[in-house]
């Protein structure tokens, strides 16, 4: 008997593992949907009278889909040239979490909510519409962050230091007085936190002229100093960017420029 075409290694590659076909944009399509529906199933699950009146219904569902995501991994694996580079690889660990929950769930049913790993299977859009040029740019995101965490460290010691100065403050001006609610230098701390970053939770409030005085300082000078880390890494994604046009290549799809040239030849990104 003659093994079906779509089972052949070279033919079900490149419908799972690529999308320049219309069977690969198809399958990818298909789970994505697939990956939609069982998240939409999991929220559901999550509300308890919902998934009361429709248990069965759900758990169906989950059976169902959990089947075509193991037979999918099980696919992935048979038609993968190198087997344990997928396994061990950032898709293949997902892929492998997304279906194990629902088996985990017989023992510890709990587990049953990491089905939300699924989410980042998501990433698999790219791939469809060819987005994958703009992971470049993330790259160059990534490295401006990573030369900018000593800054960072050094900006979030200063900040610390200033919070706790700044509820050691308030708790002097504040402690005492009838109704103040900052009892002890470390509520003052989190009132401070909380006040900066401008969240705002309105759980902790001064009572006292000169304690508004100074919280209302403290949230104006909030807005000026969240500001600071993202200069701090949009200054280094400008040098970044830079760096790797000075050294040949292109800042968004890595391809090699001449100096002379104002566009990439391989992308059209201007230089």
């Amino acid at each position: 008997m003659t093994k079906p075409s779509w089972l052949e290694k070279e033919r079900l590659y490149s419908i799972i593992f690529e999308s320049d076909t219309k069977a690969g944009k198809k399958f990818d399509i298909a789970l994505i949907v697939a990956i939609m529906l069982s998240l939409v199933v999991s929220f559901i699950e999550s509300i308890q009278h919902i998934a009361h009146t429709y248990k069965l219904i759900l758990e169906v569902m989950e059976f169902v889909l959990t089947f075509l995501f193991t037979i999918e991994y099980i696919a992935r694996l048979y038609c993968s040239p190198n087997k344990r580079e997928y396994a061990m690889s950032f898709f293949g660990v997902i892929d492998l979490l997304a279906i194990l929950p629902p088996y985990l769930s017989a023992f510890f049913p709990g587990a049953r909510y990491m089905l939300m790993l699924r989410s980042f299977r998501f990433i698999r859009i790219f791939r469809i519409f060819r987005l994958f040029n703009f992971i470049n740019e993330g790259y160059i995101l990534l490295q401006s962050i990573r030369r900018s965490l000593r800054k960072i460290l050094v900006y979030f010691l200063f900040v610390l230091i200033l919070v706790t100065c700044i509820g050691t403050l308030m708790f002097i001006i504040e402690n005492g007085v009838p109704g103040s609610q900052f009892t002890d230098i470390g509520t003052s701390i989190y009132w401070a936190i909380v006040t900066m970053t401008t969240v705002g939770y309105g759980d902790i409030t001064p009572v006292t002229l000169l304690g508004r005085l100074l919280s209302a300082f403290v949230m104006l000078l909030g807005y000026t100093i969240i500001a600071v880390p993202t200069g701090i890494v949009s200054a280094t994604f400008i040098d970044e960017t830079n760096r790797r046009v000075e050294n040949g290549r292109c800042p968004r799809c890595d391809g090699k420029v001449d100096a002379k040239d104002r566009y990439c030849s391989h992308c059209g990104e201007k230089l």
